[in-house]
């Protein structure tokens, strides 16, 4: 019986990431120079997801990073290729997660903003990314980083990690994932390639804009199953309108 409750337990983490500190497979080590929009969301100093510079005072990050979890447990460390040290760690001081979180599928609407209590100093491996105004069409090449997994359910990478995947069109993933990609989704996969556990939150990039955000897939670089990541184009009037809240 014990034995079957464990595959049951298996079976289930496979299906989804949400709420784990998750999702870099086939990837390479990579300098925050070329990607340094790239951010470290830290829960009590280590690291717990990725994020993205949106301004000197403003990150993203997948909403499931930081669900009902109060601001004094994160900060943000920026400018350093490793998540350890090195760069700037600023605290966070306030999140604003999506309030359709999860409302139309499990990761529906996977997108938080967080306000820092202090702005970034930009230039040296520390800025900002534009946001997409359209989805990327299929087939684009989009790049992925992160400190995550570099196989399904491996120990995450200090070093920065990157890799080249491709957009997949919306058909075929949602005949992966039996219908379970809503518009506000984008998939993206190569073979052996795929962000992992520890890279959610993070960055995918596609001819110089952020077009998607880090958010769920089943296992690592599968096969059958691209990397689902919150599509940024669909998303841009909520991140403009909450910032602007702020």
């Amino acid at each position: 019986m014990l034995v079957q409750w464990i595959l049951l337990i298996c079976s289930a983490a496979l299906i989804s990431s949400k709420g784990l500190p998750e999702r870099i497979v086939g990837g390479q080590s990579v300098s925050i120079l070329s990607v340094p929009w790239q951010a470290s969301l830290q829960m009590y100093g280590d690291h717990h997801c990725g994020a993205v510079i949106y301004s000197e005072k403003i990150v993203l990050t997948a909403a499931h990073c930081t669900e009902r979890k109060p601001p004094y447990m994160f900060s943000v460390r920026v400018g350093s290729s490793n998540s350890g040290f090195g760069g700037q760690v600023v605290k966070v001081s306030q999140i604003l997660e999506h309030e359709a979180f999860g409302k139309t599928f499990a990761e529906s609407n996977d997108i938080a903003v967080i306000q820092l209590q202090r702005n970034l100093i930009m230039g040296f491996g520390v800025r900002s990314i534009p946001l997409a105004d359209s989805s990327p069409q299929p087939r684009s090449l989009a790049f992925v980083s992160g400190w995550g997994s570099i196989e399904s359910y491996g120990k995450g990478s200090t070093t920065l990690l990157g890799t080249t995947v491709a957009i997949v069109d919306r058909d075929s993933c949602m005949s992966s994932y039996r219908g379970g990609i809503s518009k506000d989704m984008i998939c993206a996969s190569a073979p052996g390639k795929d962000s992992c556990g520890g890279d959610s939150g993070g960055p995918l990039v596609s001819d110089g804009k952020l077009v998607g955000i880090v958010s769920f897939g089943r296992g690592c670089a599968h096969s059958e199953y691209p990397g689902v990541y919150a599509n940024v184009a669909e998303l841009k009037p909520w991140i403009v309108k909450t910032i602007q809240r702020l």
